[in-house]
């Protein structure tokens, strides 16, 4: 193996970050093509937690010794698969969670107050002096959250602030300030908005169901910002589209980058690039732990953030 250990960087948006490591690593880019010439001296692979993994490539390398997770979620990474193999996995944790419910709120209001249709409506004339759009209070609209992890909480002690009532639910109950409901299909019933922050594995995809959507109703907002495949899109704009939905604010979405002809002609919505984390020092954050635990690991220390048991 070569002196400086090599890394693999998997996804194309990951680039940026070879700056940061190229002065101690030797870097490799898969998009550029699979560096078979390195295949003895790639020692970390570097991956967008959303993302399946390469399997085959993981298992034609034959020194690497670290997985490492560039982001806080890693739904798309079989961590029982890569510890059945030894290989350690770190991600980052606790670094954007507050950026991610600053969205939300924002992604609430933009719908609710209709803040980007009134941007269009100024920006195409549609502003002329005998019209003035109506909309609703925040006060008293009820909260429904999907999990209530760091995400989640945070979103919650901002929506407290805004005068509106919170409910939440999960798979196991909690210590919380809020009320729990008793099921998924209850939050949904008794919620004027919904809000999905919880985690997404292949045990809850699809979770936001037609049925869930139903229940939320026609003047309900769902906003997403977890994962895409957590909500059944194909239902979602089917029932935008019929008004069984009131209003949808994403920042997630099944296949990504999205699509943008699917959302052409799709009715009350507010779209987002899966932006929500994506804040200087949210990406600060993230890097300083990938930073750290690449250095644990080739100095054989303790890793500072692997993926908890």
């Amino acid at each position: 193996m070569t002196h400086r250990p090599a890394i693999l960087i998997m996804q194309r948006h990951l680039a940026p970050l070879t700056s940061f490591l190229e002065a101690t690593y030797t870097v490799y880019r898969f998009w550029e093509g699979p560096p078979v010439e390195a295949r003895d001296d790639i020692r970390a692979m570097i991956v967008a937690g959303e993302y399946p993994l390469d399997k085959h490539l993981i298992e034609s390398l034959p020194n690497l010794q670290l997985l490492a997770c560039f982001t806080s979620g890693y739904d798309g990474i079989d961590i029982d698969w890569c510890r059945a193999r030894g290989l350690p996995v770190t991600h980052a944790p606790g670094v954007n969670h507050e950026d991610v419910a600053d969205h939300a709120v924002g992604l609430i209001l933009a719908a609710r107050r209709q803040i980007v249709a009134g941007d269009r409506q100024l920006r195409t004339g549609g502003w002329v002096a005998d019209t003035r759009t109506i909309t609703p209070s925040l006060k008293g609209q009820r909260v429904g959250i999907v999990g209530l992890g760091l995400i989640g909480q945070a979103v919650a002690r901002r929506l407290v602030s805004l005068r509106m009532p919170i409910q939440w639910w999960g798979p196991r109950d909690k210590p919380a300030d809020w009320p729990r409901a008793s099921s998924l299909l209850e939050l949904a019933r008794d919620s004027d908005v919904l809000v999905v922050a919880c985690k997404a594995d292949d045990s809850n995809r699809g979770l936001i169901s037609r049925e869930i959507i139903d229940a939320l109703g026609p003047d309900g907002l769902l906003v997403n910002v977890a994962r895409g495949q957590l909500v059944d899109e194909t239902a979602m704009i089917e029932a935008l589209h019929t008004g069984r939905l009131g209003q949808a604010a994403l920042d997630v979405f099944e296949q990504e980058p999205t699509d943008a002809a699917r959302w052409a002609n799709v009715p009350n919505t507010v779209l987002t690039p899966h932006t929500a984390g994506a804040t200087t020092e949210g990406v600060q954050g993230m890097l300083m732990l990938l930073l750290q635990n690449l250095q644990a690991s080739f100095a054989e220390e303790p890793l500072k953030s692997p993926v908890p048991d």
